[in-house]
Order: structure tokens, then C-alpha cells, then sequence
């Protein structure tokens, strides 16, 4: 077993919040044409609330912490919560699109003793990406700030989220990751917005597109699928749960708003009207979602995918049930297996007369 397993299982053991997402902002420079948020700034956490933020999140063990946004860099006091973040010792992951990041940000960066950055790229083509983003010459900013930072000795990922604006441009987006040091990530999910609108899921890409990426050696070991669900109590995989959303991680919003995760938008509480800890403890809603093992969901369970399946509890619940099953999951399932989900095969049997090597072809 290996140290990180280690403390995930000794978190789970202990009911511990290991790894938490704060978004320090919605506001952002670019325009995603798949982005889930609204980018308006409806109130956010000032600087005084999120340091003690942090330092609740420190008195309950979280030693993973993600700075997200939006772009962090829309914050002018970010390198101050930044600072803040390092003297309480977490070990500090930025996610951000780089167009604000120069030399000097990176040095900082770098003084900070930040674990990583991971820059979005959707192409290594200006037109493509920067039509992604809206933001004319965001891909050059993009990589250039990839250099700076990477100059620094920093850890740097290029996480690139495939959608029918770039398909059959990971290739390239790989290969750029290869020149400039980077780790490279491919994300094939498109997830509804934060409010339930779910009009951006037509970017997502086809499924035989999908299948065929599930299919690319080169592309082995780089989706990234799904968060690590927390370790399963025994050996069978239907006492299992779901994921570590609520079990050892926690996403807050720049509002306050405590999530089980960044794709699970389940108001859980507020740290304006509460501490975090009590939240995390005594919440209402994460103990439902922390009481739910892969027996407990009444399709899921009856799956032959329900020991391997990537699915997402929060992409359910925004389907209508965290028990449900997420369609996108049964869908990167079967294309990558080629064996219809139970899900699939219950949507069949509601087209009594569809035979089942047509199913490839149903709506999920």
C-alpha cells in the first residue's frame, strides 16, 4: 500500500476531510463554451473569511487543498490567501487557465512552494482553442505561462476536457504537452452547469468518438475518468461506496457553500453560518451521501460494470437521484467494454421490440 493510500484509508477511517476544492471565485477572463458556472460575482468570501476558512480546514486535518476557480488570478488578493494556504502546510494544487501567469507570478509560485499547476489547453490549435475560450491569443498566453512556471521547476499538468469543438485534436494537445515537460490529462465528460441547466451536454462528443479514445493506447493511463473512491470495507465490491465525495474529500464554493464535490452540488451548508467541521460532521446531507454503498442503488447494483464503473454520484443527482445511475458513466462503460450497463438494458426493455445489438444506438 502506498502512503497516499495510506492516509485515504486512515481519513475514511477517522471521518476526515483529506482533500478539499475551494473555488476562490467564479469570476474568470475566458468564456468556456462548455463551462458549467455562472461567472458573476454574487458575494464573494473576502480575504479575512477565507483565511479562516483555511484555518478551519487545518484544524480538521484537510492536508490536500485545491485553488480553483473561475480564474484564481481574477482575485488580487490571491498570493496573500495563497501565503496563507502555505503557512498552514497544505500541500497546495492551482488550477487555472495561466493568461494572467508571467514570470513573476510563477516565481512566486515557486517561493510559495506550490505542489502543482494545472493549466486547461483545449488545442494546439490558436483557432480551436481560443474559439473554446473566447479570449483571442489565450492558447499562446496559455503556453507561455506553461514555460514560465515550468522554468521554476514546477510541476506543471495540461488537462484538456475533449468536446465536439476539439475532437481529434488530443493528439496534438499530447504531443505539446511532451515538448513543453507537462503532464497531460484528457477529460471526456462535459458536465451540466452548476444550476441544473444542462444545454452544454450537446458538446459532448459522439459515442463512437468516445470509444475510440477509450481505444487509443496512446492514450492509456491519461483519461481521467473519476476521483478515487475511498477504500472499500472488505472484498466485496457492492459494500463499496461510490466515490470519496463526503467520505475524505469536500468541495466550498466562493459563497461559502459546502458540496460533497465540485460535481455534486448538493447544499450541504455554509461556512458563513457555520463551521466547517460541524458541517462536515453533522450535515444532514453528507451523512445521506456517506450512508450509500453500491448495494444501495437500485440499478447500479444489479450492474456487471458496478466493481469497475466510473460512475459519478453527482452527475446522477443532477440526472435526479444520487442513487441513480449517470448516463455519461453507463455510456464510458459500455464504449469502453463494448457490454451494454443494466441501465442501458432497462432503457431497452422500455422499447420492448428494439433487439439488444441495437441498444448501441438508444439515447442514453
Amino acid at each position: 500500500m502506498s502512503l497516499i493510500e495510506e492516509m485515504n484509508q486512515r481519513a475514511l477511517e477517522l471521518g476526515v476531510p483529506l482533500g478539499v476544492h475551494l473555488d476562490v471565485t467564479y469570476r474568470c477572463n475566458e468564456r468556456c463554451v462548455h463551462c458549467y458556472l455562472d461567472h458573476e460575482d454574487h458575494g464573494e468570501l473576502t480575504t479575512s473569511e477565507i483565511k479562516d476558512v483555511l484555518n478551519q480546514l487545518a484544524d480538521a486535518g484537510t492536508f490536500f487543498l485545491t485553488l480553483s476557480g473561475g480564474e484564481v488570478l481574477m482575485r488580487r488578493d490571491f498570493f496573500e490567501i495563497l501565503e496563507h494556504a502555505r503557512k498552514l502546510q497544505f500541500n497546495v494544487r492551482i488550477k487555472t487557465n495561466g493568461v494572467m501567469i508571467h514570470e513573476a507570478e510563477a516565481q512566486r509560485m515557486r517561493a510559495l512552494g506550490v505542489e502543482q499547476v494545472q493549466i486547461s489547453v483545449y488545442s494546439h490549435r490558436p483557432a480551436v482553442h481560443d474559439a473554446i475560450t473566447k479570449l483571442p491569443g489565450s492558447l499562446k498566453r496559455s503556453v507561455d505561462a506553461i514555460r514560465f512556471i515550468k522554468s521554476q521547476g514546477l510541476k506543471v499538468t495540461i488537462a484538456n476536457v475533449l468536446m465536439t469543438a476539439n475532437t481529434g485534436d488530443h493528439a496534438g494537445v499530447q504531443a505539446l504537452a511532451r515538448e513543453l515537460g507537462a503532464t497531460y490529462t484528457l477529460d471526456p465528460t462535459i458536465t451540466p452547469k452548476m444550476d441544473g441547466d444542462t444545454s452544454i451536454l450537446n458538446l459532448r462528443i459522439p459515442g463512437a468518438e468516445l470509444e475510440s479514445v477509450f481505444h487509443n493506447e496512446a492514450l492509456v493511463g491519461n483519461v481521467e475518468e473519476f476521483c478515487a473512491p475511498p477504500p472499500t470495507p472488505g472484498d466485496d465490491v457492492l459494500d463499496g461506496y461510490p466515490c470519496s465525495a463526503g467520505h475524505t474529500a469536500a468541495y466550498i464554493t466562493p459563497y461559502g457553500d459546502v458540496f460533497p464535490c465540485v460535481q455534486f452540488p448538493l447544499p450541504s451548508g455554509n461556512v458563513r453560518r457555520q463551521r466547517f467541521l460541524d458541517i462536515w460532521r453533522n450535515s444532514p446531507e453528507l451523512n445521506e451521501v456517506r450512508s450509500i454503498h453500491a448495494k444501495d442503488l437500485p440499478v447500479c447494483s444489479t450492474c456487471s460494470h458496478v466493481g469497475t464503473c466510473t460512475r459519478c454520484p453527482g452527475l446522477a443527482y443532477m440526472e435526479g437521484s444520487m442513487r441513480g445511475p449517470s448516463t455519461a458513466d453507463c455510456e464510458k462503460s459500455f464504449r469502453r467494454t463494448g457490454i451494454p450497463s443494466a441501465n442501458m438494458l432497462r432503457k431497452a426493455g422500455a422499447h420492448a421490440r428494439v433487439p439488444l445489438v441495437q441498444i448501441q444506438s438508444l439515447t442514453l
